[in-house]
């Protein structure tokens, strides 16, 4: 090949690889937000389609016309670790209170490709009313119009609805506010990634069960479902051996590329089977390789690093915050001492507050330093570098990785 050729394939490798990981960071990439990342993503769109399927069973759907693509994620065990966040001040969490407003809003923006935030929050009022089980909404209290505004803000972020007249941050204050949106609702539609839709289950309430929107039919009965019957459930298969190593490939992927480490004692047998072949250590090699991650082989686990952080809008350690600070400090602490109580862990956190009366004022005040203890603690649980139990924080082995090594002359 000549050298213009192998600069092109090069080229091509490179921006694949970057595809792969904007899009692990951001799921939902969208012109207005990244104009950049979005023509990568619409210019490479076939080979990150098939390096998605292959590999996790994902579905990429990019859409030029409407300006974004979508990458459909999916695992089997959703937890807390990765919420949603507000879009103002200090990028809270959602509470159940926002993600209830922000799936209602979502319902009721369907019905039309253009509204005012006041006929939005009247249709949300209506909904809620009619919702057995969900509180009702009432814009005149200001936390609940907080609430509302984020999750519009949310919305506006995903690019759901577009402000062409007015600004959403006015309706905090002024429940007559004036705010007229342009709703993408094909958009609403791309939000959800579940593989069954809400309305095939649920229990008698009508709520639905988050194990039952997670079930991919492709690989058989579900993990823990009860033993193929053909009697009762005709649908239900048994799984094959094709099906099975197919879950075990795309299972432990989306754990390696979504999680900061993976630990050998919590793979399934499959996964753990899977990872002893030679055929599943080179196929986790060359996924990581084309996604432009290094990864690294240790005899308690696994973890992909990307040195460019690209893939991850989270990253440690950092000193963008006092909890990501005092986890460091921690961290050293644990991955010398080995299991600590919360006591000596607080007691640190008293001395070094004590010594730096000027860092970490939100901390000062009284009950601050326990308040401390716990943010830094979730940013070390985050990153699987420590387990926590009633009252003892042990480091888990990731943890060597951030232990200061002091030099001997």
């Amino acid at each position: 090949m000549s050298r213009p050729g192998n600069q092109l394939a090069r080229t091509e490798r490179e921006e694949i690889a970057r595809g792969i990981r904007l899009l692990l960071r951001d799921p939902l990439i969208s012109v207005h937000l990244d104009p950049a990342g979005f023509d990568l993503v619409r210019k490479r769109r076939q080979p990150l389609t098939a390096w998605f399927d292959y590999y996790c069973g994902w579905r990429l759907v990019v859409e030029p016309r409407h300006g974004y693509a979508r990458l459909i994620k999916v695992r089997g065990d959703a937890g807390p670790s990765r919420p949603a966040r507000r879009r103002r001040g200090g990028r809270a969490p959602f509470d159940r209170r926002r993600y209830t407003l922000f799936c209602l809003a979502c319902a009721e923006l369907l019905a039309t490709p253009v509204t005012t935030i006041g006929m939005l929050a009247r249709s949300v009022v209506q909904a809620a009313a009619a919702e057995t089980g969900v509180p009702e909404f009432d814009p005149v209290r200001a936390d609940e119009r907080s609430a509302f505004v984020d999750a519009l803000k949310l919305l506006e972020h995903y690019g759901v609805i577009a402000a062409t007249d007015g600004m959403t941050d006015a309706y905090l204050k002024d429940v007559d506010a004036k705010v007229l949106y342009r709703v993408d609702t094909t958009r609403i539609m791309r939000l959800l990634a579940t593989p069954v839709p809400p309305s095939r289950t649920g229990d008698d309430d009508g709520w639905p069960d988050p194990a039952e929107l997670a079930v991919e039919s492709r690989y058989g009965s579900p993990p823990g479902a009860e033993p193929f019957d053909p009697s009762v459930n005709t649908a239900n298969a048994e799984p094959t051996a094709n099906q099975r190593a197919l879950r075990a490939r795309h299972s432990l992927l989306r754990r390696l590329l979504d999680d900061p480490v993976v630990y050998r004692k919590e793979l399934t047998g499959d996964q753990t089977a899977f990872l002893a072949s030679h055929t599943g250590r080179r196929t986790v090699r060359e996924a990581a390789e084309r996604a432009g991650f290094v990864l690294e082989e240790r005899a308690e686990g696994l973890l992909l690093v990307d040195a460019e952080g690209l893939a991850t809008e989270t990253r440690f350690p950092d000193d963008g915050s006092p909890a990501q600070v005092a986890a460091l400090l921690l961290l050293d602490l644990l991955a010398a001492q080995g299991p600590l109580s919360t006591i000596r862990l607080k007691q640190e956190l008293d001395a070094i507050l004590e010594r730096f009366p000027g860092w970490a004022k939100a901390y000062q005040s009284e009950g601050g330093p326990a308040r401390l203890l716990d943010d830094a603690l979730d940013v070390l649980a985050l990153f699987g570098l420590v387990h926590r139990t009633e009252g003892m924080t042990l480091p888990l082995p990731a943890a060597a990785r951030y232990r200061v090594a002091l030099e001997t002359p």
